[in-house]
């Protein structure tokens, strides 16, 4: 008898158990939440770990090689520690600078998280489409070359908003956030060009959708918003298989590992829970100096 792991199918006949895989959820703070979400709908039998960086939040404020150096020293501790059949990088300024890294040194599948650029092309009527980033993201050149592949006829507006992640893990763990704060980073987003509009917002950051309805609120007029968590789901399914029709087990909740643990106040603790991460444990990895 033959088993694919990764599709959980038999091939013989005797029944087998197909092994429920490992999926680790990556982000530098609480934005892959967004995606963990998704992923646990698309996989609701696999066992989800979620890791966030926060010893190195935000990433934005380390160069180019020290962000490499960074993740690739946090993803070997996990990889040990976890065991994942498949990992996602569940943030931008990560994934369009650290994925060829992480490829070259492990052999588990990763999926990254890129901006949307493709997909708000295809859907602005307006050819007017704005990508919601960090500064990070926005000064890639993994960036600017989806833009002149996919988005040649379009004008497209980048923004790299140097609070909006920060704000969103504030609102996350109960603390006041303003409304005129989140607007002063979306503003920039809408353009106006003789009788057009942007009508198209990529949210860059995975921390972004945490504040979405408060975004479309203060919106000054209704775009579609990208939300890139169900693509990376979609992206998961296609690598490592869907849930068998009948799974024998449903995974219970899924735990959390933290590099720091600073921020784990009580509000934030809840938060978690209501994403069903009830176990929270640290990894200590300081940030090097």
């Amino acid at each position: 008898m033959r088993v694919d792991l990764l599709a959980g199918t038999a091939y013989g006949t005797s029944p087998v158990i197909a092994r429920t895989p490992t999926i680790l959820v990556f982000d530098s703070g609480l934005g892959g939440l967004t995606v963990l979400s998704e992923v646990t709908r698309a996989r609701p039998d696999a066992q989800i770990v979620y890791a966030a960086d926060d010893a190195g939040f935000p990433y934005g404020r380390l160069s180019e090689t020290e962000l490499v150096e960074r993740v690739l020293a946090v993803m070997e501790r996990l990889v040990q520690r976890c065991h994942p059949d498949l990992v996602v990088i569940a943030c931008n300024t990560a994934s369009t600078l650290v994925l060829p890294a992480l490829r070259a040194r492990f052999t588990i599948p990763f999926v990254g998280t890129v901006p949307a650029v493709k997909p708000a092309a295809e859907l602005s009527r307006s050819r007017l489409f704005s990508v919601l980033a960090t500064p990070g993201t926005v000064a890639r050149d993994y960036t600017r070359g989806l833009i002149e592949t996919y988005a040649a006829a379009c004008e497209v507006t980048l923004v790299g908003s140097t609070r909006l992640a920060g704000l969103a893990e504030a609102a996350l763990k109960g603390e006041p956030v303003e409304d005129d704060a989140i607007l002063a980073e979306i503003a920039p987003c809408f353009v106006e060009r003789d009788s057009e509009r942007t009508d198209v917002v990529t949210l860059s950051c995975t921390h972004y959708p945490l504040l979405l309805e408060r975004m479309r609120r203060l919106a000054p007029w209704p775009v579609s918003w990208i939300d890139p968590a169900p693509a990376i789901a979609r992206r998961v399914t296609q690598l490592i298989g869907p849930a068998p029709p009948r799974p024998l087990l449903v995974a219970g909740e899924a735990p959390a590992l933290f590099t720091s643990g600073a921020g784990l106040t009580g509000p934030l603790r809840i938060a978690l829970a209501g994403y069903g991460l009830a176990q929270v444990s640290l990894e200590p990895m300081p940030l090097a100096n």
